[in-house]
């Protein structure tokens, strides 16, 4: 790609990296950080992150309106405002409704940002060019992870409500620096179906990228607890975990785009399904070493997998592909809030059991592969006869 055709995917990943790699993964490791502090306590931390969740569901199914009403730049510019005020607002310590209800709303800019980003940026690169197109954006969410990463560690000196105002000036910058290099297709393409054109179901797919992300909230929310309370790490030890989580969903949906286009959504999924099971699976394991070789495996299969999806809903739909894409981004997120509000009620159950909710974790991911293994192999079949 030349740089003119780089701007846009850049920034639809830039706004993915503030939207989802900053607003909902930069909370991990803050999360023992504030269970330390007081603000919270373990199992209110983890509530937390299901409110995250839940405000990122309801993102994701108004995206779509949104972006019919105000068009795509506009949708995207209310999804980062909201980005910025949620981490503003963070910043007060008012107890766990406040914080739950801004943590929510923090979701909802995600959801928003992820239904419209992907689409339309593969709505105006040529055919071609959207495997790759789709992992750059998606990249944007492990490449946010390590920012978020590098930068709670450096602010924590100025306290938790420090934090969340750092965090809150690296969006501003992000909105600011790349704004202008919106995608802008019509409405249409994002929002609406052409005349008679229907959405492929798509059920294996649909069915399988939800199970991979109920199995993925465990990571995503208690991965630096782990590190922390669970294994004993210290605070750059537990940043560096994340930064590794960070790198491998940058590794995770740079080769997802790729290897998608190339290979077939179908068979993609199924690797990466693998890997989510192996990395599950690592968290398991004890001793430190095992979390550490868990963290970029969690990162590469938990993010890179939208990749994979973003680019076998195109596969499958062709001009539908951003009705079938919200979709998929509404079933991750209802499946990520759902689990997350078990997780938490789980992990309080339990006194805290990191074995408990991450062998949960293990067996949704199992259910994910078996699914996406089925599916391909129904498409295969469907190709042969």
């Amino acid at each position: 790609m030349s740089r003119t055709d780089l701007a846009v995917p850049l920034a639809g990943a830039g706004a993915l990296c503030a939207g989802v790699g900053l607003a909902r993964f930069a909370y991990v490791p803050l999360f023992p950080a504030l269970v330390t502090a007081g603000w919270v306590d373990g199992a209110e931390a983890g509530l937390l992150g299901a409110c995250n969740f839940t405000g990122y569901l309801l993102g994701a199914l108004g995206g779509r309106g949104l972006g019919r009403r105000l068009g795509i730049p506009a949708a995207l510019d209310a999804g980062m405002a909201l980005v910025v005020v949620a981490f503003l607002a963070c910043a007060l310590p008012l107890g766990v409704a406040w914080l739950g209800l801004w943590r929510g709303l923090a979701g909802v800019a995600g959801g928003v940002l992820m239904a419209l980003a992907g689409p339309a940026v593969q709505a105006v690169t040529a055919p071609a060019r959207r495997g790759a197109a789709g992992g750059i954006v998606v990249a944007g969410v492990g490449a946010g992870v390590v920012l978020g990463a590098l930068a709670v560690p450096a602010l924590r000196p100025a306290g938790i409500a420090g934090s969340w105002l750092g965090l809150a000036v690296l969006g501003a910058l992000i909105w600011g620096a790349l704004r202008r290099f919106w995608p802008d297709p019509p409405a249409a393409e994002i929002t609406r179906l052409p005349q008679g054109l229907p959405v492929p179901r798509a059920g294996g797919l649909l069915l399988a990228y939800g199970l991979s992300a109920a199995g993925m909230v465990a990571p995503m929310v208690y991965l630096a607890d782990l590190g922390v309370r669970g294994r004993g790490l210290g605070a750059l030890v537990v940043g560096l975990l994340w930064v590794l989580f960070g790198l491998g969903g940058v590794a995770g949906t740079l080769a997802g785009g790729r290897i998608a286009g190339r290979a077939g959504g179908r068979r993609t999924l199924v690797a990466w399904m693998v890997v989510q099971v192996a990395a599950l699976g690592a968290t398991l394991l004890p001793g430190a070493v095992a979390v550490l070789l868990a963290a970029p495996l969690c990162g590469f299969s938990g993010i890179g997998v939208s990749a994979v999806a973003l680019a076998a809903a195109r596969e499958r739909a062709g001009m539908a592909a951003g009705r079938l894409w919200v979709r998929a981004t509404a079933i991750y997120a209802l499946a990520q809030a759902g689990t997350g509000f078990a997780l938490a009620a789980l992990f309080r159950a339990t006194g805290d059991s990191h074995a408990a909710v991450f062998g949960a974790g293990l067996g949704l991911s199992l259910a994910a592969l078996a699914v996406a293994l089925a599916d391909a192999r129904r498409g295969a079949l469907s190709r042969t006869g």
